[in-house]
């Protein structure tokens, strides 16, 4: 045994010498050959040096309780390694596994859906807040034609409108298509093939034209709305506008809601023609009803009231969009990742709100008689 560190006098073992970091290594192999049965009693008479590696090591030896109590039972030893041994064992003693109770599941799942209504009931009042926010700043624009931004209105009417008219003649094509199948496939046992014009042209002329051009409309340009607004806010032209004494909501959020009440319309009246279009290709191929027949029978039977049913939707659901969609880009809070995740809440918000007033105006309508 290394006597510059231990000295055994019968059962007791005074430690001595230098417990230091420099001495470690050689210290730990040497306590680790100890037998801490063969040593009754230990003495602390002063220690040449002792730092916080060499004290871990003597409490390690005497146990974190007999050392935090060193002021006690080993008075002759300076008070400033006494002081040291009691902190290092003050340390040493905080538990590093924390026992907790099992959570309960109910109770979780409550605290859960709490969370979430209580997120939803935010985000709904900022939404309402922002949207009279943007009324208050449009009234008295509206009655000043100098103050409207003509210039960036047409230029989002182009972004938002016309070079969004491919895709969406494509999808309701498509899905016009599909609609006069299946309908012409279940109708086909009744015998009453030709009312597929008759399902066709209800379902594009209420829903599917205006509800199908609103989604990707909330997909496509709520996005790069709060993009936009997202990247401004990061680089903080926001606040430069700000300090210009110029006003955000009339220079950037006013001109896109504006676009959007022109573009969303004229949208949905190209999708629904296009679904028509696609009911009209599917029933002159696949069920021998011409093209003057289903023109006819549209004429016919399908009264204008649909029409104007549907298109009615269309400036409700513009405005609802371009609203999100800037007030998510508003909420940016600087960083790449926040961008990301109001673009994404923007595409959900949108798309669950265009759903959510459709349902409920279809339920109006039916209750009008509309």
């Amino acid at each position: 045994m290394p006597t510059q560190w231990f000295k055994r006098e019968g059962n007791t073992l005074t430690l001595q010498g230098e417990w230091t970091l420099e001495h470690y290594a050689t210290l730990k192999k040497a306590l680790d050959g100890l037998d801490p049965k063969a040593n009754a009693e230990i003495k602390l008479l002063g220690f040449e040096r002792i730092d916080t590696a060499g004290a871990a090591l003597l409490i390690n030896l005497l146990g974190v309780e007999r050392a935090g109590q060193v002021d006690e039972w080993a008075s002759d030893l300076p008070k400033s390694q006494r002081a040291l041994i009691m902190r290092i064992a003050s340390a040493m003693d905080v538990s590093l596994t924390h026992d907790t109770d099992t959570p309960n599941r109910l109770v979780s799942m409550l605290v859960g859906i709490g969370a979430q209504v209580e997120g939803l009931y935010r985000q709904q009042r900022e939404l309402l807040g922002f949207i009279g926010l943007v009324l208050a700043t449009a009234l008295p624009i509206m009655i000043n034609p100098r103050r409207w931004r003509v210039t960036a209105t047409v230029a989002h009417v182009q972004q938002s409108g016309l070079n969004a008219v491919p895709i969406v003649m494509l999808l309701t094509f498509m899905v016009g298509a599909v609609v006069a199948f299946l309908g012409a496939t279940v109708l086909q046992s009744f015998g009453a093939t030709v009312y597929t014009i008759n399902l066709v042209a209800f379902s594009f002329l209420r829903e599917f034209g205006v509800l199908l051009a609103a989604i990707l409309l909330a997909g496509r340009t709520a996005s790069a709305f709060t993009a936009q607004l997202g990247a401004m806010k990061s680089n903080e032209e926001i606040d430069a506008l700000k300090a210009l004494g110029l006003d955000p909501i009339e220079l950037l959020v006013l001109p896109r809601i504006l676009a959007m009440l022109v573009s969303l319309p004229l949208l949905a009246f190209i999708g629904m023609l296009s679904g028509l279009l696609g009911g009209a290709v599917v029933s002159a191929v696949s069920l021998d009803i011409p093209f003057y027949q289903f023109m006819n029978t549209l004429q016919e039977s399908v009264s204008l009231n649909h029409f104007l049913v549907g298109l009615a939707k269309a400036p409700v659901f513009a405005f609802i969009i371009a609203v999100i969609g800037c007030l998510e880009g508003f909420k940016v809070a600087g960083s790449a990742q926040s961008v990301g995740a109001h673009t994404t809440s923007s595409v959900v918000q949108s798309i669950f709100m265009v759903i959510l007033i459709d349902a409920l105006a279809a339920l109006f309508f039916m209750e009008m008689g509309w």
